[in-house]
């Protein structure tokens, strides 16, 4: 540990530095990892290289809170080098079990002919008696080697309990280069059998060639299969991201291994949001928490020592056919004053925010006759940073932000108001729209950021600003 502190990489600037969003100390951030409930805490795990702020050996970075919403950077978890992870301690999951907490993380392992598509993977366990220091299973790996009509892409372990049985699914891709997810059970979390594929892609274009972070949970009376596939290409408006991240929902039977399921959904309309995780409050809420950019995204905090973050916690809440997202309740915790509270008749484009950084925004919008109603982003010299605008007449929310490929939209239920939830931080902004029919999640970077509600006819709108904590997370 004294090796791998001594070489991280420092912080050259904060002007990006979010308030209340998680990130680490510095350096470079992917994907959530190991959310769970443990011993009174939140622990959430993250993919993480602390010697530079690009993408490197991945260890896993690590943080901890009582509420979601107020964290603490905690020592790293993982580290790369031994023999079953000697070139990353990629993606994975946490459980809890007889009062032990047990990371299971997939390894990376390069041929060393510089080629860095030609790897295998293997997974592994790790164990912890306190949730801080964790100890690598002796007997590492638990599951040696991908099927034989597997790919090499093998990764990414979610691990539950049901029944009296533990269940692990794993992102892979099989030998016709389709994107799937495979099924392992076991009595113990060591030894693992094989059952076979929950899910495969039925086209590449349509479903990806390769399905990585896979998240599997009941809620209601559905089952919910997350990923984040690959190769999907665009379809008109959806799936205009690199990559994707969205859900499978249908009735999973045990007995027999077999998955009855619709179609590939979006699960967030924005820029920034890929690789989820779940985990399940002790209150019975499926939690959700995202990687708050994507892959080739510019990144230019990535000068000043660091680059990523996660997005904030969200409830998931399956209703009217489409999975939401809401803000979970315990971000009210974040408030420290009411900024505004306001009536306006507008007409044209009126000022909400000025000059606040980190606040969360309650815009309660009547249509009325407007065929396009919605928000903005300027910057301090009046440039726009983004524009968020319900097109009634094709009932849909298109968002537009500067830079290249700025367009992203999503289909909305029709209806005469329109409601957003924002929490903008000092370069992300998060926006729930319609009680998280639909949700976008973008970064930004500016010196600061004006909130103005715009309208082509008048309209009435109901504000309520907060001004939240900017010191939330302790990093």
């Amino acid at each position: 540990m004294q090796e791998v502190e001594s070489k991280k990489i420092k912080l050259n600037n904060t002007r990006y530095r979010l308030g209340y969003h998680i990130m680490a100390p510095s350096g470079w951030i992917n994907d959530p990892n190991g959310f769970c409930y443990f011993q009174g805490y939140y622990h959430i795990f993250y993919q993480h290289y602390p010697n530079d702020s690009k993408w490197g050996p991945m260890h896993w970075g690590h943080a901890r809170s009582k509420d979601l919403v107020h964290w603490e950077s905690l020592p790293i978890a993982l580290t790369p080098g031994d023999k079953e992870d000697e070139d990353g301690c990629f993606s994975g999951s946490a459980v809890v079990y007889n009062g032990k907490m047990y990371l299971i993380y997939t390894g990376h392992h390069y041929y060393g002919d510089g080629d860095s598509d030609h790897f295998w993977q293997n997974q592994n366990l790790a164990i912890s008696e306190d949730g801080i220091h964790f100890e690598k299973y002796e007997n590492n790996p638990i599951i040696s080697q991908a099927p034989e009509d597997n790919t090499q892409h093998f990764r990414d372990p979610k691990v539950w309990y049901n029944n009296g049985k533990w269940y692990l699914i794993l992102g892979s891709q099989n030998k016709q280069e389709m994107g799937r997810v495979l099924l392992y059970k076991s009595d113990n979390l060591i030894d693992w059998i094989l059952v076979g594929p929950v899910a495969e892609s039925k086209d590449t274009k349509k479903e990806g060639y390769m399905w990585e972070c896979p998240d599997f949970f009941r809620l209601g009376d559905n089952d919910f299969l997350l990923m984040s596939p690959q190769g999907i290409e665009a379809d008109k408006g959806r799936f205009k991201n690199l990559h994707e991240t969205g859900y499978l929902v249908g009735n999973y039977r045990y007995n027999d291994n077999n998955f009855e399921r619709g179609d590939f959904n979006e699960l967030d309309n924005g820029h920034d949001f890929y690789a989820t995780q779940t985990t399940l409050t002790p209150d019975g809420r499926r939690i959700v928490i995202g990687w708050m950019d994507m892959w080739e995204s510019p990144m230019p905090e990535s000068a000043d020592g660091w680059a990523g973050a996660l997005t904030i916690p969200r409830e998931l809440i399956y209703q009217d056919g489409i999975l939401k997202m809401k803000p979970i309740k315990e971000l009210e915790k974040l408030r420290t004053r009411e900024l505004l509270n306001k009536n306006y008749l507008v007409k044209g484009n009126q000022n909400i925010v000025s000059n606040s950084r980190n606040y969360e925004a309650k815009l309660n919008l009547n249509v009325g006759d407007n065929d396009e109603a919605g928000f903005e982003l300027r910057n301090e010299e009046n440039n726009l940073i983004l524009r968020v605008v319900y097109d009634k007449r094709n009932n849909r929310i298109v968002l537009n932000r500067s830079g290249d490929d700025p367009e992203r939209e999503a289909i909305l239920s029709k209806s005469e108001q329109l409601k957003f939830h924002l929490y903008v931080d000092t370069s992300s902004i998060e926006i729930f729209v319609n009680d998280g029919e639909r949700t976008f999640t973008e970064r930004f970077y500016s010196d600061g950021a004006k909130l103005n509600v715009i309208s082509e006819n008048d309209m009435k709108v109901q504000a309520s600003v907060y001004q939240l904590d900017k010191n939330a997370v302790k990093f």
